[in-house]
């Protein structure tokens, strides 16, 4: 695997524990989708059972799952790595 990247030569690891922190991100993004699903649950399926509030969530969180690791990775990078959006680059390789 290259160490940057070919098109604009941004590193793929900016730094020591970078993929640490989009962990914690992604796990916060988590907890908002249980918060989310569960309050939804609570007050318009009128406070089903618990094996529902599981299902639902696990099924969720599995569903979204690709969605969550990108947007974490992207997040702590646009957030806490420095990098910035470059409209030279978006065409290039198209």
């Amino acid at each position: 695997m290259p160490e940057a990247c070919p098109v604009c030569q941004q590193t793929y690891e900016p730094e020591p524990g970078f993929y640490y922190g989009a962990m914690y991100i992604s796990s916060g993004f988590s907890t908002g989708v249980l918060l989310g699903i569960g309050f939804l649950l609570y007050y318009f399926a009128n406070d089903p059972p618990l094996w529902v509030y599981v299902a639902t969530v696990a099924a969720a969180v599995l569903a979204i799952t690709p969605m969550l690791f990108r947007y974490s990775r992207a997040v702590m990078l646009y957030g806490f790595g420095g990098a910035r959006f470059d409209p030279r680059y978006l065409n290039r390789y198209k």
